[in-house]
């Protein structure tokens, strides 16, 4: 694309590098921007928006007795990606240093678990130990597992089932198992 060129309703390659942000949709050539997409409608003959229902595709698996905890995954602050880059940043590395999972309070409590304690997650793919922290964002019977410690494998856990229209993987939904690990006896 040629600088000046429009790329976006009065957004430029030449007004980006002299102003540094415009907020898509903008107006006219002086507009900052506006703060919400489709504030006046949508482009649409009656400027209304279309919704279509869609039929919720069921998990490939679910909770059971052997496997009754829900097991997620995702990015932490500190660690994001896979960690490649964010596990090599000593700062980083330095707040966040240790694979960890979170689970809700009053799970843990149940569990007879405090925050700190290894556990063994098991899923029908695999198991990692992993320490133990209390959140109270994570609900009741679900495990939250950061995917950035190589020591801790998230995907060692994760169902590889794909969704059958997107063809995704199902990385943020597995029946698993937590036991805590015992300690072993001073010597």
């Amino acid at each position: 694309m040629k600088l000046g060129m429009k790329s976006l309703d009065n957004i430029t390659w030449q007004r980006l590098e002299r102003e540094n942000v415009v907020t898509y949709p903008s107006h006219s050539e002086t507009d900052p921007g506006q703060a919400i997409v489709f504030a006046d409608g949508f482009p649409r003959p009656d400027r209304r928006a279309r919704f279509t229902p869609a039929d919720v595709t069921p998990p490939d698996e679910t909770p059971d007795a052997d496997y009754p905890f829900i097991l997620t995954t995702g990015r932490q602050l500190e660690h994001w990606h896979t960690g490649s880059m964010t596990r090599r940043a000593t700062v980083l590395d330095a707040l966040e240093p240790e694979a960890n999972c979170s689970l809700n309070p009053k799970t843990l409590r149940r569990m007879g678990i405090s925050p700190g304690d290894r556990l063994r997650l098991t899923t029908r793919r695999g198991s990692i130990e992993i320490m133990a922290r209390a959140d109270r964002a994570v609900a009741e019977d679900m495990v939250f597992v950061p995917f950035a410690y190589v020591e801790a494998a998230a995907n060692v856990l994760t169902n590889p089932a794909l969704d059958p229209w997107g063809k995704i993987p199902e990385f943020k939904f597995a029946a698993c198992r937590v036991e805590k690990i015992k300690a072993l006896a001073a010597e």
